[in-house]
């Protein structure tokens, strides 16, 4: 049985944390910050060397050499940073290529740079047309050495070639997107292009000679597509042309496999010069990544990588295109919320042509103030077209919430009048004059304040409801007031005999009464009593004691009626004992009255 030993295994644990953290801090070494995946044909981060990287406070700053494999690029670099091969990058001399993806020198360049402190890193990349790659590939290793490195080396062997001026056009596309907003922000600063010829044993011309005639239109005199596209882009290299500069460095000895194991004495002279004259033009061309208008630490630059990786590896083809989308992203957000406040700022339900209208100033705002801001010439219209897309999107959103708003509202104004009209169908005391006034004030609040999309709809609901309760009550009113006028003759009759005992009163109420009732006997029915003017008369009598604007009898009926009653019930108790009596019109007078009088 074994038996735990807890010193032990503290001491396990502080080997294993002394050996991670001297891994960490061990930075004089290359490392991978990009690196192919397994089909070869993109790019990934790698975490390991980005740490190299995100430990930098300072603004940075990346050289970074591009060129065919086999062509010197490692070599160069550990010439740059006076290293031998040993100690810095892979310098292979099998034919196969030895650097996959991009690498970085670990331990950063201090430099001083116009006062700002400046950490310079080198970049070593993945040679171009090795075997076993697409061309895809090569292009996106291209691309992202362009975006990243303040300083572009372009290292070629021995002189320059046609596909070498083609494999600029993503460099050219950046300069005309990005580089030729002249007065305005960028998105970000330009990489210095030097244009460096190893090997060089030709004698003659000088290399920025070599250079400028290499950048020449090819005469065309067939119309030839493909020879449009190059001198195209030769003309466009003039956008870049206070950013490039042409360097050339002889053979440094005969026996090339031999190199790594040479000393400065042991190279050819001339070469030695030359090279601290490279290290010079190189120092004096560096200046500090910036993006958006700030200089970048080595965190924000590892981000800034992310972002551009990502839009490389989007497509098939690695495009400048997929780059302006990128710095434009923030800037398309940032209008489409504009869009999304000014409409938001407008009220629903609103009519279709009020939401027509905010929605084309808003989206005219938003495009403008892109337009203002927005990165990139030609490929901005990609990233233009976006917005409006997005814009129509979001309008469409606005659509639906104004038509379910609308109905929402119409609805509810709907609800509010079809209850009304119930209402007005089962009133106490019919009034033809009171049902007109809450069929006009329903009509008028609807057709006030229903808007929207949903208002035809239920325009159409509603003249037809409000069609059928007027119908529904013209039906029943000529009835219901002849039923109420009927009884009410004989509630008079009652009251005029036994409680007024005013005989006037009693004598109308006979007549009224014996009229309704012969009339419709004499004509067989009430419906032809309707079209006499005395029913008129009646109508309008009527329609004058139950609604005027001042006073609704439907609703004060029963407290004026209380109200009567207890009059009348004093006046019969008190009012006569007292007062006697003071009507000028004859009242009923019984025997028991008589004998009292007596």
């Amino acid at each position: 049985m074994r038996i735990f030993n807890p010193l032990a295994a503290l001491s396990i644990f502080l080997s294993f944390f002394a050996y991670g953290y001297a891994s960490i801090e061990d930075f004089r070494q290359a490392f991978p910050i990009i690196e192919p995946d397994p089909g070869h044909t993109k790019l990934r981060l790698s975490r390991e060397g980005l740490e190299t990287i995100e430990r930098i406070t300072t603004p940075v700053a990346a050289v970074a050499v591009i060129g065919p494999y086999r062509s010197g690029k490692s070599f160069l670099l550990n010439q740059l940073l006076s290293l031998s091969c040993y100690e810095g990058f892979g310098v292979g001399h099998m034919r196969d290529t030895k650097t996959k993806g991009i690498w970085v020198w670990g331990t950063p360049v201090e430099v001083d740079i116009d006062g700002v402190k400046t950490s310079v890193f080198y970049l070593d990349t993945e040679g171009f047309e090795s075997v076993g790659k697409s061309n895809v590939y090569d292009d996106r290793i291209f691309a992202l050495a362009t975006v990243m490195s303040s300083v572009l080396i372009y290292n070629l062997p021995e002189t320059i070639r046609e596909a070498d001026i083609s494999r600029l056009s993503f460099a050219v596309e950046l300069a005309e997107e990005f580089y030729g907003r002249f007065g305005q922000d960028v998105a970000f600063e330009p990489a210095k292009l030097l244009w460096l010829i190893q090997r060089d044993f030709l004698q003659g011309k000088s290399v920025k000679e070599m250079v400028d005639e290499a950048l020449q239109h090819v005469p065309n005199s067939d119309g030839n597509k493909n020879i449009d596209q190059v001198n195209e882009i030769r003309d466009s290299l003039a956008i870049m042309g206070d950013n490039s500069t042409a360097f050339s460095l002889p053979q440094p000895h005969l026996q090339r496999t031999k190199l790594c194991d040479l000393k400065d004495d042991e190279l050819d002279p001339i070469y030695v010069k030359k090279r601290e004259q490279l290290k010079a033009v190189v120092s004096s061309i560096i200046r500090p990544k910036i993006v958006h208008g700030k200089f970048l630490n080595g965190k924000e630059f590892v981000s800034f990588l992310d972002q551009i990786l990502g839009a490389l590896n989007k497509g098939e083809i690695p495009s400048t295109g997929s780059l302006v989308e990128v710095f434009n992203k923030g800037i398309l957000e940032r209008c489409l919320k504009m869009y999304n406040d000014r409409m938001g700022n407008f009220g629903l339900p609103t009519a279709e042509e009020s939401l027509q209208e905010a929605h084309e100033d808003s989206k005219k705002a938003a495009i403008s103030a892109f337009d203002e801001q927005h990165f990139g010439r030609h490929h901005a219209k990609r990233s233009a077209d976006m917005l409006v897309e997005e814009i129509e999107k979001v309008y469409k959103n606005f659509v639906m919430a104004n038509e379910y708003q609308s109905s929402k509202l119409c609805e509810a104004l709907y609800t509010r009048c079809e209850d009304k009209m119930d209402q007005l169908q089962v009133l106490r005391l019919p009034s033809m004059a009171k049902f007109n006034a809450g069929f006009l004030q329903c009509n008028q609040s609807f057709e006030k304040e229903c808007v929207g999309p949903s208002k035809s709809n239920y325009e159409l609901r509603m003249n037809k409801m409000l069609g059928k309760s007027k119908s529904i009550f013209i039906k029943d009113y000529n009835h219901r007031l002849f039923n109420w006028l009927v009884g009410f003759s004989l509630v008079m009759v009652v009251l005029g005999r036994f409680i007024i005992k005013f005989i006037l009163i009693e004598i109308g109420a006979w007549i009224l009464f014996i009229f309704l009732e012969t009339y419709t006997r004499m004509f067989w029915s009430s419906e032809s009593l309707y079209y006499n003017p005395v029913w008129h008369a009646i109508v309008g009598t009527w329609e004058a004691l139950v609604y005027s604007p001042i006073l609704d009898l439907d609703r004060w009926a029963i407290p004026l009626g209380v109200i009567a009653a207890l009059l009348v019930l004093y006046w019969r108790c008190y009012g006569r004992r007292k007062h006697g009596s003071r009507w000028t019109l004859p009242l009923y007078n019984n025997q028991k009255d008589q004998r009292r009088s007596e």
